[in-house]
């Protein structure tokens, strides 16, 4: 087991004093038997005058912030502090019936999953379909684990990781046609092109532990990070990131899950005032872990 801390600072800031309605923050981890919630701090500044507490029809755990005095600087700053273990194989989890593809799942599952098997994004010319079936086996059963695992490493491998500071994502479309994108844009592209093969899938938002390993490359490190879960018989919920090629939650800090990426914003509210009264935007966020006993920063 592994202790991941997390620091996350968003700091906006205004050439005059303006005022804030109410903001909306998806910070605290969702508590699982992979993850377990030790601590989470919240402190924003100017002092908000409520914070107050929901769960959001995922069962995510939503901050929401108020204001009633104006400033020239706003200023949200989250400490977590989680128990990680990491997950299984999926190969040794999923049910036989399911282990290879096509399957169908449960007809009562299946009534649940309904709105993430269906496909939420325009596809001309049925491009991410056809991008999702080249990885089948012609006329033949394949293996459901390595067929998602070769989409998720096809995308970490083909596609090139490119930051973007506006809001949104792109469509899977446009993310397969430019070979580019953010960990957001590459989530949603394997979550469609799962569902355009009958997989139930859904977005996940969070953090990832970019250890330094012999040079390793990890990507979408030092800001927010998402992946995606395919729903898996006898496995449940099974975490892909397709930007690193990582299956299972290994380095994977799970805060909240959607049916799609407009729902799992981090942060969002507004201001009172002119556009021109924006000056600036910072993020900042910071991993640490501790394993027996020895702490390591990135």
């Amino acid at each position: 087991m592994t202790t991941f801390s997390v620091r996350h600072i968003t700091s906006y800031r205004y050439h005059k004093p303006v005022t804030f309605g109410e903001h909306r923050l998806m910070f605290r981890p969702r508590d699982s038997f992979d993850q377990t919630l030790l601590d989470a701090r919240l402190t924003v500044e100017p002092g908000p005058s409520h914070v107050r507490w929901i769960h959001d029809v995922f069962g995510n755990c939503i901050a929401l912030v108020g204001f009633d005095k104006p400033a020239r600087e706003l200023r949200f700053e989250t400490v977590i502090h989680v128990d990680h273990t990491p997950h299984a194989a999926i190969d040794l989890l999923i049910d036989e019936a399911a282990q290879t593809y096509p399957f169908a799942y449960d007809p009562e599952e299946a009534f649940d999953l309904e709105r993430t098997i269906a496909r939420h994004y325009p596809d001309d010319g049925d491009a991410v379909a056809r991008f999702a079936r080249q990885f089948l086996r012609a006329g033949k059963p394949t293996a459901t684990g390595h067929l998602l695992m070769t989409l998720c490493f096809a995308i970490h491998e083909s596609f090139k990781y490119a930051r973007r500071y506006e809001h949104g994502v792109q469509t899977p479309a446009e993310t397969l046609k430019l070979r580019r994108g953010t960990c957001r844009d590459f989530a949603l592209l394997m979550m469609e092109a799962a569902r355009s093969l009958g997989f139930a899938a859904r977005f996940v938002t969070g953090y990832i532990y970019v250890p330094d390993r012999d040079g390793a490359t990890t990507l979408g490190g030092g800001s927010t990070h998402a992946w995606c879960q395919i729903y898996l018989p006898g496995a449940g919920w099974v975490e892909f990131d397709p930007t690193n090629g990582i299956v299972g939650n290994r380095d994977l800090i799970r805060v909240g899950v959607a049916r799609d990426p407009r729902q799992a914003i981090p942060l969002s509210g507004s201001y009172d005032g002119a556009a021109a009264d924006f000056d600036s935007m910072s993020v900042q966020v910071n991993v640490t872990t501790t394993t027996r006993g020895l702490a390591t920063a990135v």
